[in-house]
Formats: C-alpha cells, sequence, structure tokens
C-alpha cells in the first residue's frame, strides 16, 4: 500500500536508501510485529516544546498499530545520547522513514532543522504525500532571519496545513467545538458530538488557506473547565485542505486543538483517527458510528508547559510500549 493509497508516484533517494534499511531505535521507533504491504504506514515527526506531543503520539500510535493495523514509526527528538528532548530544535531522529510512509503525523514547533533532515519532509510533502497535523505546528519552524528556510516559518503551515500562526484568545480560556453541520455527513464527523476541551482557541477565521474546508467551529470559553460563557468570535479548529501543486497537490487534515490534557477526551481521539484514515484514502473503513478511539494503555501525560522540568525525564523512545498484546 505504500505510497498508493491517494496516487501517489514512489521515490527513494539512492543515497538514503541504506539509511531506510537500518533505521535506528535511537530516535525513530517503529512498532513491534509483522505488517503487511497492505498495511498502511503512518511516520509520527515529533518535536514540540509546550504540548507533550512526546506522549500523546505514541498515544494515537498504539491505537493505529494494535486496533487498526497500521505500521507505525515514531520521530523524535533526541539528545545525541538518546534522550527525547522535546526543547532540541535542530535534530529530529529517523525521518529517512518518511520515504516509505504513506502518511506523515506532524506535531512540532519552532524547529530549526538542518537540510539533510528537512529534506525528508519537503520530499514527501512535493510528492503528494498524506499530512495530518496538529495545534502548534502552524509555528513549526524557526529559522533565522537572512537564513535559506527563513520563508518556511510562514510559508510552510499555510500551504501544507492550511493556516499560519496569527494569535490565540488567552491561556486562562479553553474551548467548545462543534462539528458544522453543513459537513455533517463528511466522513471524519462520523461518531463526533459537540465536545470542550482545555486548549484556547486559536486564530483562524480570516486566515486559512483558500482551500480549506472547515469541519467544526470552536467558540473561546471564560476559564479552563466546561459551561464558562463564550466570548469573541468563533474560529474553525478542524478541517481539511487540499495543497497546490506546488506543495504536491496532497491531503491535509488539520487541527487547532491537541494539548496533552485535549487527549483525554473521546471525540478529540476519534477526530484525529479518522483524519488519519481519510487523509490515507480510507474514509469508507469508518464506521457511521466513529472509530473507537479508547487508549490502548493509560494515557497519563505531563501537563502542558514550556521548561526543561515539564516533560518526562530520561525517556527513551525504545522504552515506550508500542505494541500490546491482547488488546
Amino acid at each position: 500500500m505504500h505510497r498508493t493509497l491517494i496516487g501517489r508516484l514512489t521515490v527513494v533517494h539512492g543515497i538514503v536508501f541504506a539509511a531506510v534499511l537500518m533505521l535506528s531505535a535511537s530516535g525513530a521507533q517503529a512498532m513491534d510485529g509483522d505488517t503487511s504491504s497492505d498495511d498502511p504506514h503512518a511516520v509520527f515527526v515529533i518535536g514540540d516544546r509546550e504540548y507533550r506531543s512526546e506522549e500523546s503520539m505514541p498515544m494515537l500510535g498504539r491505537i493505529l498499530k494494535n486496533r487498526y493495523d497500521f505500521e507505525v514509526t515514531l520521530c523524535f527528538s533526541v539528545t545525541d545520547d538518546g534522550v527525547i528532548d522535546p526543547n532540541r530544535p535542530d535534530h529530529i531522529e529517523g525521518l529517512e522513514a518518511l520515504t516509505d510512509a504513506d502518511v506523515m503525523i506532524v506535531y512540532i514547533s519552532w524547529r530549526q532543522l538542518p537540510s539533510d533532515q528537512l529534506e525528508f519532509m519537503m520530499d514527501f510533502i512535493q510528492q503528494g504525500g498524506a499530512v495530518v497535523g496538529f495545534r502548534p505546528t502552524v509555528l513549526p519552524f524557526e529559522y533565522p532571519e537572512d537564513h535559506e528556510y527563513e520563508h518556511l516559518n510562514t510559508e510552510w503551515p499555510h500551504e501544507v496545513l492550511g493556516l499560519r500562526w496569527i494569535s490565540h484568545h488567552g491561556a486562562d480560556s479553553s474551548t467548545d467545538a462543534f462539528p458544522i453541520e453543513e459537513r455533517a455527513d463528511h466522513p471524519i464527523l462520523r461518531g463526533i458530538e459537540p465536545f470542550h476541551v482545555r486548549s484556547w482557541l486559536y486564530d483562524a477565521e480570516e486566515h486559512v488557506h483558500e482551500n480549506v474546508q472547515p469541519l467544526m467551529t470552536g467558540r473561546a470559553v471564560e476559564g479552563a473547565e466546561p459551561d464558562g460563557e463564550h466570548f469573541a468570535d468563533p474560529h474553525p479548529v478542524a478541517w481539511t485542505h487540499t495543497r497546490t501543486e506546488a506543495y504536491g497537490g496532497g491531503r491535509t487534515f488539520f487541527t487547532t486543538m491537541g494539548a496533552a490534557e485535549d487527549f483525554h477526551n473521546e471525540y478529540l481521539r476519534r477526530l484525529s483517527l479518522q483524519g488519519i484514515f481519510w487523509a490515507v484514502g480510507l474514509e469508507d473503513r469508518i464506521p457511521e458510528q466513529g472509530l473507537n478511539a479508547e487508549p490502548i494503555l493509560e494515557y497519563d501525560p505531563e501537563p502542558s508547559g514550556f521548561g526543561d522540568d515539564a516533560y518526562k525525564q530520561d525517556m527513551r523512545p525504545e522504552d515506550i510500549p508500542l505494541t500490546v498484546e491482547n488488546d
């Protein structure tokens, strides 16, 4: 199935082929167990310093692998010694796995990746690869002024995800999310009801790409808990995006939700999984009641926050349980 789900051509550069075969477990971890050629390959690109994506993305990966037979590779930002370090901006281990991927699930912010790593992401996108993105990825890169990749700081999120960073409605607020009635028959929205998340609403209404099709709208809520008063204007919080030919012309699903705490919500987990299925052209496999989005193992992430002590210490990719027996 690799690179055939949405009619994409396979292009594998000879200079990286050996690296693909010798994919290191120091920073990129593939799921254990046999997978057939019909199993879609999801590569998670994880490098975010605030929202504990190093915990939420493996949770989604376990569901994809153990319940839905995806092949999954997790690519983390790691230290030279192989310890997960979401604050390291210039290295994500194992991106060569994208040469054999069907979908890139990207959760990054403020990265300054070197060209030999960025190339894997850009090649995948330009070949029409399916993309799924979350929250802070609207701020994917922080290349300095006059750097050859400075333009990607704003161009990449707008063209690949459908939105560049504008502003948010304040960290003391939260968000109510509502499926858009006119999009109720979209397969990504199967089994999705209105729900509340802790993350604060991003400003998107007038700034999304012209190719974006919103699926859900968010309202800013006063305070962190449900049932607060709404304030300010509504904004899209989840959408599909068909990229231009300059960026591969492929499918993208994106949501501005996705803080660590948000994924306690069953509807957000289901929305995320169904966005992945749609992106790789498997929407016909989404049942009318929606996918089973129960976590495979307990999901107990650290809360969102900045700092060297905000994330779980001394965690290595190989220590993260991925394949689980008898789910």
